[in-house]
């Protein structure tokens, strides 16, 4: 049977004049044609022509095994990787003495390498906030079952501050967003967070999926034991960052294991790699070529300066002219309380899913549902499915007025 989907949609047109490119988006993002729109950020950031050249160089002209070969190709592969290890940890302004950076796919997969790894008999309880991520909510279910324990799902204040009782936190492993994937809240009290924690002997896991492209400085020296987060999110390939200190990850229970992580092996035993604590969340070959273009994504960081502005004021400038843009639309309904770099609507008459497409016929790329965020959105505050704009440091105003320009003239005549 034919499951695909079919939108019949009224001869409705909002055509717009295709706007030149600017300086800087000629630059780093020339693949973008004219006229086309990307706001959908929060999934995956648009990649920058140093990162994209940095993973083609690697395929091109030194493609080798890294950490297994002695040739001068994969000598080369190791340098890289290792400066884009370190890279990560000066980026969060953590010591290599006390943390390790390990390479995955993606932040899921992170999450569940340190969680379903947990040792027996060591956790009081997991503690989790209603707006997390299935990434998040869904792991933690699961730990909590395999390990036998509580499992705790708090509330989030208005400005992503989690709200708890010191008790709460008695051997409790807290697993949190540190910036929403459907408003941009941060977890301001996150400093707070960690020393309570470790005052009652508990450890704290932070999904930074949102906050590496735009918000590290709330993760920066913070202390948390692990921070996870998808390098495709900060203008780089696709690929999964746990920064994880060196007591957790000597406590884990491992049990995926493989080729890399391993000095010798026996019929019935194994023997870890001494001296390297990152490689137990790195069984099996890696992804050399995409660990290197994250280095080359955080150097292109460091440097770019879209309109002359610092990265996060470009961004803010950027949020408040999207918010102000989307509160004015008659019949739009903002999920978010104040401006950030992502924002949720929905329009109480019409389906979001529509308007998403209707936003593509004018090349306007845009994200509809509820954000793999089910629980929050669709349970606790029985929501339809919404409309999502996320910006990027490719950005630019001409983009945002044709996106609320377009929307709202589409919310008008649809309704």
């Amino acid at each position: 049977m034919n499951t695909e989907l079919t939108f019949v949609t009224p001869r409705m047109s909002f055509r717009r004049p295709a706007s030149p490119l600017d300086t800087r988006r000629q630059g780093d993002f020339g693949y973008l044609q004219p006229g086309e729109i990307y706001l959908d950020a929060a999934c995956q950031s648009l990649r920058p022509q140093p990162v994209i050249d940095a993973l083609t160089d690697y395929y091109t002209t030194y493609n080798a095994c890294g950490g297994r070969v002695k040739y001068a190709w994969g000598v080369k592969v190791d340098e890289q990787v290792s400066d884009t290890r370190r890279a990560v940890l000066t980026l969060l302004g953590l010591s290599p003495r006390s943390y390790a950076t390990s390479f995955t796919l993606n932040t899921t997969y992170g999450l569940n390498l340190l969680l379903q790894q947990l040792p027996m008999g060591r956790v009081g309880r997991i503690v989790t906030s209603h707006i997390e991520h299935n990434s998040v909510f869904l792991p933690t279910m699961t730990a909590a079952r395999r390990l036998g324990v509580e499992r705790l799902v708090l509330d989030r204040a208005t400005d992503g501050a989690l709200l708890y009782e010191p008790a709460q936190l008695e051997k409790a492993v807290v697993v949190v967003n540190s910036a929403s994937n459907i408003d941009g809240r941060q977890l301001t009290n996150l400093a707070e967070l960690v020393h309570d924690t470790h005052a009652r002997g508990g450890i704290v896991v932070v999904d930074a999926a949102q906050s590496m492209g735009h918000g590290r400085a709330l993760l920066q020296e913070t202390e948390a034991d692990a921070i996870c987060f998808s390098a495709h999110k900060m203008y780089s390939a696709s690929l999964g960052v746990v920064v994880a200190r060196h007591d957790l990850l000597a406590a884990l229970d491992l049990s995926f294991v493989g080729g890399g992580m391993v000095a010798d092996v026996r019929e019935e035993d194994f023997d870890l790699v001494h001296g390297d604590p990152a490689s137990v969340l790195e069984p099996g070959l890696q992804a050399w070529g995409e660990i290197i273009a994250l280095g080359r994504a955080i150097e292109w960081l460091g440097s770019i300066r879209p309109g002359g502005l610092a990265p996060a004021e470009h961004l803010t400038r950027l949020s408040r002219r999207l918010y102000d843009g989307l509160a004015d639309i008659p019949g739009l309904t903002l999920v978010n309380t104040e401006a950030s770099p992502v924002i949720s609507a929905y329009a109480p008459a019409q389906d979001s899913h529509r308007l998403a497409v209707f936003l593509s016929h004018s090349q306007i790329m845009a994200r509809s549902g509820y954000f793999c965020a089910h629980h929050y959105l669709k349970e606790q505050l029985g929501l339809p499915p919404l409309l999502r704009f996320s910006l990027g440091l490719h950005s630019t105003e001409s983009d945002i007025d044709a996106a609320t320009q377009t929307l709202g003239r589409l919310v008008k005549g649809l309704h």
